[in-house]
């Protein structure tokens, strides 16, 4: 299984780092052959929040086929006017099995369409903006995160390690998921 992070200039860290050690823990503990990686749009240094610099492992040329698809919040707003994120993320989401959103990655799945209809959540802070900007979705607070069908949104930063967990209760069993929190000396709040 392929778990594939988009990540972009002025990503939240924790948004992307969080959900990355998730899994990856998941996958060392289970011993399985899960590929855990970061997606930029371009294979160069990415920057990310507080001057966090970190190197993509792929760019949208040359990723493997993702099953599951993060993509994370941050000051998104530069990369809603990009078509050519958009257009990926609608691509990639449509193939693989299991997309979520963290914090104001919500704002990115709602804009390449993937969100209409739904009830979803993002940070505290954006969650009127998300309501205004996409109407057709319901916009609720008071959550760490929500699952309908293979779309899972979180509220920001640390929710998006809660959302990892019960995905990866999903994906192997809760009591990995409860395995992993331990390993990584994490209270996971389990109720969304």
């Amino acid at each position: 299984m392929n778990i594939g992070i988009y990540i972009y200039d002025n990503a939240e860290v924790l948004d992307f780092s969080g959900p990355y050690e998730v899994f990856s823990t998941a996958k060392r503990l289970a011993d399985n052959n899960w590929q855990v990686f970061l997606v930029a749009e371009h294979k160069s240094l990415v920057t990310a929040r507080g001057g966090f610099v970190v190197n993509p492992h792929y760019s949208f040329a040359d990723h493997p086929a993702i099953d599951v698809l993060i993509v994370v919040g941050g000051v998104h707003t530069a990369e809603l006017i990009k078509p050519q994120v958009i257009n990926w993320i609608k691509q990639t989401a449509d193939s693989a099995k299991h997309v979520a959103s963290v914090c104001t990655g919500a704002f990115l799945l709602a804009k390449a369409g993937l969100l209409d209809g739904l009830t979803v959540t993002t940070h505290w802070e954006d969650q009127a903006d998300l309501a205004n900007m996409f109407p057709s979705l319901k916009v609720i607070a008071n959550k760490r995160w929500l699952s309908q069908g293979k779309f899972t949104t979180s509220g920001g930063i640390s929710a998006g390690i809660d959302m990892s967990l019960a995905l990866v209760a999903q994906l192997i069993s809760p009591e990995h998921a409860e395995l992993t929190a331990k390993q990584m000396e994490y209270q996971w709040h389990k109720k969304t």
